[in-house]
């Protein structure tokens, strides 16, 4: 069996140091409830911008411009040491985490910030990188666009894991590559909640006969920092944010676990892989239940970057 931890905590918004910290913490308190794979959400290191749901794109060009400066000055770098404590983490513990973070990159502009998840295996070691292929609406005003060099799934002592970040999961065919891979434990990291997307994750869950996670974002305007700009304009009331909604389908499409709802809190659950392979006998997407005579997928996995530089 594989033990679950969905962590559902608000990150200390727009402070990568401290975020770091709170998932170290919440690594060390889930794997000492038995945890074998622990998730955090989308974009927990530095926290998601939301901003960016509050503002108009011209109008509040200024406080855009203020804000975005502040996320760039948080959001990590993956080839610096700022993921170490992460990785030391997952050692210590001999656990397989799962985080979405802000990733700047650090090779071509130096400026540009992606939404990325991470997995970092037992052993300590950074196994795959995948940046969102397509930011969401206004989320295109501080994110860049992915490629598929980290569309993967991979083998862990845990089981088969795969990622896609939010909204990503409402593109079929990044599913299916997804699916094609053998995945097992299926994770969504989201800004998304609410009844309209537990139904998503069961659909895949269906679909893909895997188990889904859904690990959900949880912020109240309380957790927003005082010196955050214009946090009474732009959050003037007394609410939830988002209100976390981490979840856990089993492959037949229904909740093993969660929602976590307004609550913050680490979600477990324990799964059975065997009943992947059973859920399967019905219905395979990419196995007895395809048709490559008539429908195929070509997926690019090539690094894609605006310029090549030859010896």
């Amino acid at each position: 069996m594989t033990k679950l931890a969905v962590v559902q905590k608000t990150p200390a918004f727009l402070d990568k140091h401290k975020c770091i910290e709170c998932a170290v913490d919440a690594i060390s308190e889930a794997a000492t409830s038995g945890a074998n794979v622990v998730v955090f959400t989308e974009a927990f290191i530095p926290g998601y911008p939301s901003w960016i749901w509050r503002l108009r794109p011209r109008g509040d060009w200024n406080l855009s411009e203020e804000l975005y400066n502040r996320l760039l000055s948080n959001a990590v770098d993956v080839d610096s040491a700022d993921l170490e404590p992460l990785y030391k983490a997952a050692r210590k513990h001999n656990v397989t985490v799962v985080c979405g973070i802000e990733e700047r990159d650090n090779r071509l502009s130096q400026a540009t910030i992606y939404n990325t998840v991470i997995v970092i295996g037992p052993e300590g070691q950074l196994l795959n990188k995948h940046r969102k292929l397509m930011p969401t609406n206004p989320e295109r005003m501080v994110w860049g666009f992915g490629d598929a060099t980290g569309l993967k799934v991979l083998d862990t002592p845990a089981g088969r894991i795969g990622t896609l970040l939010c909204w990503e999961n409402y593109m079929p065919l990044a599913r299916y590559a997804i699916y094609s891979q053998g995945v097992e434990i299926y994770i969504a990291p989201t800004y998304d909640s609410g009844d309209n997307w537990i139904g998503t994750m069961r659909h895949i869950a269906r679909e893909g006969r895997c188990w889904v996670v859904g690990c959900g974002n949880l912020m109240h305007t309380k957790d927003l920092p005082d010196d955050l700009p214009e946090k009474a304009m732009m959050f003037p009331d007394d609410e939830w944010v988002n209100p976390g909604d981490s979840v856990v389908i089993s492959p037949d499409g229904e909740v093993a676990a969660g929602p976590l709802h307004e609550e913050a809190g680490i979600l477990y659950c324990e799964i059975d892989l065997q009943k992947v392979g059973l859920a399967k006998r019905t219905l395979d997407v990419v196995g007895h239940y395809s048709r490559p005579d008539i429908f195929t997928l070509h997926v690019n996995t090539r690094p894609q970057s605006p310029v090549q530089f030859d010896d």
